[in-house]
């Protein structure tokens, strides 16, 4: 998008052509690919871009205008400021990075492309905005009201995850942000804490989610854990209800999860918590009403039978004349199945 923004694309068409990629992954958080320069005597070059943090450890220069110089520490200090600021600001970050190779390298480069990712000139950051849907910061506040506590688990920047959970009301202001690392110098008490105090979590890979779940399961919680990568798969199958994303989620998500959303929305999550809500009072309240009124005509009957002779209920032969009939208890039964139909705001059929 920045590219087509900046009416590069036609001109990076012609100049490159690529040989070969190295995806990105959760615990990499980067990709590279391998291009063959056109406009440099067919030089092959990597390109790397990804999460800045991990992308300036790999770097030992950077490119001011058209000149490389050395990736010092103040540069590298002012590099780190621009990322958090453009966190600060909600946005998404992404580095990008190069490094031309050696005639050696380039033959050798399909063999071993993951080693190729080091020595890089740090050429820039884009940052990205992503905003959420206006109707997520309401579904959040009812979320909260009806006693439901909401959790950010994300591989963002720290400063991205702490200003957007702040923005949608999952978190007051300068409030705790914990990173993968962070939770991985912790022992299990420790975590088991942090997951108690702490909500929201950022860069993170798959297995601290599970965690995170695990964590609150242990506590008694009832988790619902939401996403659409295949990252998320483990916690969606882990949790206790996993809602994968209909419209962008992945084919495994949507395999090991137990609801899809079939419109990525949060807010449709509470509505769904809502109508649950009132079907499960309806029930409750049906079978409170049965269990009394049929508790009523069983001690009708045993009391009628076992008192027949003090009630006046045994006739003339002997017989005891039982206090209700069949067809007067049958007879009971429809009323219980309209008050029922009624309780869950439906009109009964027939």
């Amino acid at each position: 998008m920045a590219e087509r923004k900046m009416g590069l694309t036609e001109r990076r068409l012609k100049r490159f052509e690529r040989i070969a990629e190295i995806p990105f992954t959760s615990e990499r958080k980067m990709m590279s690919t391998l291009e063959c320069d056109h406009e440099h005597d067919d030089r092959v070059v990597v390109i790397t871009k990804g999460a800045p943090d991990v992308l300036l450890a790999r770097c030992t220069q950077v490119r001011v205008g058209m000149e490389v110089i050395a990736l010092d520490t103040a540069m590298r200090s002012r590099i780190v400021a621009e990322v958090d600021a453009l966190s600060d600001a909600a946005l998404r970050t992404l580095a990008v990075a190069y490094r031309p190779l050696t005639a050696q390298e380039g033959a050798l480069a399909t063999e071993a492309l993951e080693g190729l990712e080091r020595d890089l000139i740090f050429v820039g950051t884009v940052g990205i905005i992503d905003p959420p849907r206006a109707e997520a910061a309401v579904a959040i506040r009812e979320a909260r009201r009806a006693g439901i506590r909401v959790i950010m688990i994300t591989g963002d920047h720290p400063r991205t995850a702490a200003r957007i959970a702040h923005d949608l009301g999952i978190v007051a202001a300068g409030a705790a942000v914990l990173t993968g690392l962070q939770l991985d110098a912790m022992d299990e008490a420790g975590f088991a804490q942090a997951v108690r105090l702490t909500s929201v979590f950022a860069r993170v890979a798959p297995a601290h989610k599970m965690r995170i779940v695990a964590a609150l399961q242990a506590d008694g919680s009832v988790v619902a854990m939401t996403g659409d990568g295949v990252n998320d798969a483990p916690a969606l199958k882990a949790a206790d209800i996993g809602i994968a994303m209909g419209v962008t989620g992945t084919e495994v998500s949507r395999e090991a999860a137990r609801m899809i959303l079939v419109d990525d929305n949060f807010a449709t999550i509470v509505e769904a918590v809502r109508e649950g809500r009132g079907i499960f009072d309806s029930i409750r309240k049906f079978l409170r009403y049965l269990l009394s009124s049929n508790l009523g005509e069983v001690l009708t009957v045993f009391l009628g039978v076992v008192g027949a002779s003090v009630l006046g209920l045994v006739g003339p032969s002997g017989a005891v004349v039982v206090p209700l009939l069949a067809t007067q208890i049958l007879w009971d039964q429809p009323r219980h199945r309209l008050w029922a139909c009624a309780g869950h705001g439906r009109r009964p059929a027939g």
